[in-house]
């Protein structure tokens, strides 16, 4: 017999299993249950009382036919996993390599992602983030539209594909992180709220928000902690990056992210291996990866914005809309010994003061995952530009350095790693038209307000934005590429060799600056960087003992002072 249940209050339920329809039986709790036999694989929906149609299981696993269609029975049990000496892998110490599945390769999918996790082990990351791959309507998009929180994506391969690829990720030892949404349902396919009140009466910017502590909301937040626990129990990933989290509204005694925190450490305790989580967050509030202990949330990172926009806005001079209080070298020194620029100071953009500061001696760097380029800061760009097309050769190593010998838990996005020339752009596949000439013309009219020609914003439904969005690979081994990949592995691997790059604690970082020119102190190491197009004269204030790397060849030493090309950095052990 198999068990089919679905939470429906003071809604008759019926179940349709093949050409046959099966009542159900009200079990408590506005659950609906009925004991049917089934053979595997079997497709199944729900008849819901004044609804024509069976619609689709809101906790299916899988939807073989796309979100509107039936859901299919799976059984977890079935796959061979191999990873049976898979123990994980700690945030901590780790650099994150993001990826969208359907752009990583020419193909789209996560077998062939699996081809291409050599070259990420020759390139020393050691966690893989996907950008989300749970259901959604069409056939591609950037995977924030999803509606089906438990079935991945069947176009990328559906179940059994992302399990074989976490499965060939460990058996190369890098660690899988996924992206999940929970702060709102997409907007073609989302039948669960025609079963319950998934929904609340408020919206953020992506439509309806999620009843997390309304009426109701008890179950909906067992939605999405079951869905939490499933990817990391019955997928193998080992973390999770929880999109937009400060578009959860929940004013509960316990927040969403601290009772997800406590089951998900509860499962890491069962299992014997660690499972990080990591919000995404524009609140810069170190409440959310302060231990529980302590009174936070206790979730194990974040992304950190302001180091994105210290480095960004200093390297490529921009500084519209919420980049305007960004560029100085004062701010990046800010950032770099404190996290966050807007630590309860003034926000231009915002009108208002903004964040609270982090401790320095009691917050580990770790806990902030920082980034050149991610998803977001290149395909919300109006043509989804790369720093590679708006930096130089020598900026473009001295920004890899600044990155990857920070304090933070550094991130790559796909292709960065060698300055790959093709851009990232928003594209979707909505198929039905209203949806599809919506998000066309909400996309042009966005960045009109911004100045730009509308005929120059390409067209997210145009098949030929989806296909530029996907990497050359042969870019790999061509001039201009090839050397900026081999200083990131060069980079990673004396981020993993030098103990002074990896220490996480900010009150021991030293910032200083002049004129285009920035030195940090890591321990008995410096980093020092020129940003000017002429060489200049750097005091490092301790005397160096060896050139540990250089981006420029031509760097000397005078005594307490480095030489540097222009644009060019070097890392330095010092007395």
């Amino acid at each position: 017999m198999t068990v089919f249940e679905v939470w429906a209050p003071d809604k008759p339920v019926k179940l349709r299993l093949g050409e046959h329809d099966h009542t159900m039986e009200a079990v408590g709790d506005g659950w609906w249950r009925a004991d049917v036999p089934a053979p595997a694989g079997a497709d199944y929906g729900f008849l819901l009382e004044g609804r024509d149609g069976p619609l689709p299981d809101p906790r299916s696993p899988w939807q073989p036919d796309g979100v509107h269609g039936l859901s299919r029975l799976y059984d977890h049990s079935a796959f061979a996993w191999t990873d049976q000496a898979w123990t994980g892998r700690r945030l901590p110490g780790s650099v994150l390599y993001e990826l969208h599945v359907g752009t990583f390769t020419p193909e789209g999918t996560f077998d062939s992602a699996i081809e291409r996790l050599d070259h990420l082990v020759d390139l020393g990351v050691d966690l893989v983030e996907l950008l989300p791959v749970n259901a959604f309507n069409g056939t591609y998009n950037w995977g924030y539209d999803g509606v089906c929180w438990f079935a991945p994506h069947e176009a990328y391969g559906g179940p059994d594909g992302l399990k074989r690829f976490v499965d060939a990720a460990h058996a190369k030892g890098l660690g899988v992180v996924l992206d999940v949404v929970h702060n709102h349902f997409g907007p073609s396919g989302a039948y669960a709220p025609m079963f319950a009140p998934y929904l609340s009466s408020g919206s953020n910017a992506w439509g309806s928000a999620v009843n997390l502590d309304g009426p109701g909301s008890g179950q909906v937040r067992r939605h999405i902690i079951d869905s939490v626990l499933m990817w990391l129990r019955d997928y193998h990933v080992d973390g999770l990056r929880l999109d937009a989290v400060h578009a959860l509204h929940d004013e509960g005694a316990v927040h969403l992210l601290e009772e997800m925190a406590v089951e998900v450490e509860t499962l890491a305790t069962e299992l014997r291996r660690p499972l990080s989580l990591i919000a995404e967050s524009d609140l810069n509030d170190p409440k959310l990866i302060t231990p529980r202990e302590a009174g936070g949330f206790g979730l194990h990172a974040q992304w950190d914005d302001d180091v994105h926009h210290a480095l960004h806005t200093l390297l490529t001079g921009e500084r519209q809309g919420y980049y305007g209080d960004f560029g100085s070298l004062d701010c990046l020194r800010t950032v770099l010994e404190g996290a966050f620029f807007h630590a309860g100071t003034w926000s231009s953009f915002r009108g208002r003061r903004h964040g609270r500061p982090v401790d320095r001696q009691r917050t580990p760097g770790h806990r902030f995952v920082t980034f050149l380029q991610n998803h977001d800061q290149i395909g919300n760009r109006a043509i989804g530009d790369r720093l590679t097309a708006t930096l130089s050769p020598g900026l473009l190593k001295v920004a890899a350095t600044l990155l990857l010998t920070s304090p933070f838990t550094p991130m790559l996005f796909m292709g960065e790693e060698w300055a790959a020339g093709s851009p990232w752009q928003y594209f979707t596949s909505h198929p039905e038209p209203d949806l599809a000439a919506a998000v066309r013309n909400g996309r042009r009219k966005e960045f009109a307000r911004h100045g730009w020609d509308e005929s120059e914003v390409p067209d997210p439904q145009d098949p030929a934005t989806f296909e530029r969005s996907k990497l050359d690979w042969s870019e790999l081994e061509k001039p201009g590429h090839a050397e900026i990949l081999q200083l990131h592995r060069d980079l990673i691997r004396l981020r993993r060799s030098v103990p002074g790059l990896t220490d996480p604690w900010l009150h021991r970082v030293e910032v200083w600056h002049g004129d285009r020119h920035v030195v940090i102190r890591r321990g008995p190491n410096v980093v020092a960087a020129n940003l000017a197009g002429t060489a200049q004269t750097v005091s490092v204030r301790s005397l160096p003992r060896a050139v540990l790397l250089a981006t420029s060849p031509g760097v000397t030493v005078e005594r307490d002072r480095l030489v540097l090309p222009p644009e060019s950095a070097a890392v330095v052990s010092v007395r």
